[in-house]
């Protein structure tokens, strides 16, 4: 399925190059560009249930909300200088619902954008990863600093490990993997059995993807004592990769918090540009 809608989510602090970042891909591939400009509202000073309403914090909220009308603003005036075509919307949330509101927002487009400047802020940074992988269906790319990103890639790593969240992230990404010149599928310590890679790791998901006319390579790696982010970020600069195509999350959010994993590892020292699915 082609990706006709992306979505991209800023602050209020933050400044344009991740609009113009969304803008340009929008451009590469003719697509439509939403924007969410988003301010997640300060809890009351007495915790988020204080019967006690401070004055301080209605001037907080006061100013946070000016604020929002100010980017909203900014954003929109740059957005009709824009070559493609874009709307606008705005939210205030309370900062437990905010991955919700990314997340229904996301429900209506394609792809989330996350560029460098968003990246930088940990608090948004998680609720749109969490609110669009988690409540929208949708995938989302991630694009590090100083990371040059393209929906045409020429060179895709393909990080498979034959779950269903690598399986949504393939089916999604379909589209840029028949147009790339190579794709590799990668599998770290494959196991060889039916519940998990089958007889012969990676035969499956190449003999998928060449019938979508994807030209594909299987490479199978050991760790050897290596984290598997550390050996798909490697191979990915090894093979010249200029994007990653990977399922998110296998394990649950809290497992990856307290014990860490693939995702968390990737999302927290990105090498280049992700696609991810859940």
């Amino acid at each position: 399925m082609p990706f006709t809608t992306l979505l991209t989510v800023t602050g209020a602090d933050q400044g344009d190059d991740d609009l113009k970042l969304a803008t340009g891909l929008c451009e590469e591939i003719n697509a439509h560009l939403s924007v969410l400009v988003l301010v997640i509202a300060a809890p009351p000073s007495g915790g988020a249930y204080a019967e006690v309403v401070s004055p301080a914090w209605l001037a907080e909220r006061e100013a946070e909300m000016e604020m929002l009308q100010k980017r909203n603003s900014a954003v929109s005036k740059m957005l009709s200088a824009s070559p493609v075509s874009t709307d606008l919307s705005d939210d205030y949330p309370d900062h437990a619902w905010a991955d919700e509101v990314i997340g229904r927002r996301a429900r209506y487009a394609d792809l989330t954008v996350l560029g460098p400047d968003l990246l930088t802020s940990e608090t948004l940074k998680e609720k749109v990863i969490e609110g669009a992988l988690f409540s929208s269906g949708r995938p989302i790319l991630l694009v590090p600093k100083g990371a040059s990103a393209t929906l045409k890639p020429k060179r895709v790593l393909v990080a498979w490990d034959a779950s269903l969240e690598a399986s949504r992230a393939v089916r999604e990404s379909l589209e840029i993997l028949s147009a790339a010149d190579e794709v590799r599928v990668v599998m770290v310590d494959p196991i060889e059995d039916e519940r998990h890679h089958g007889a012969e790791p990676g035969a499956d998901v190449a003999s998928y993807l060449s019938r979508h006319g994807v030209k594909v390579a299987v490479d199978r790696l050991p760790s050897s004592n290596h984290s598997i982010a550390d050996v798909l970020r490697q191979h990915a600069v090894d093979t010249g990769a200029e994007l990653m195509v990977m399922g998110a999350y296998g394990h649950s959010r809290l497992r990856e918090r307290i014990f860490g994993g693939v995702t968390r590892s990737i999302i927290t020292n990105l090498g280049l540009p992700v696609i991810m699915a859940r």
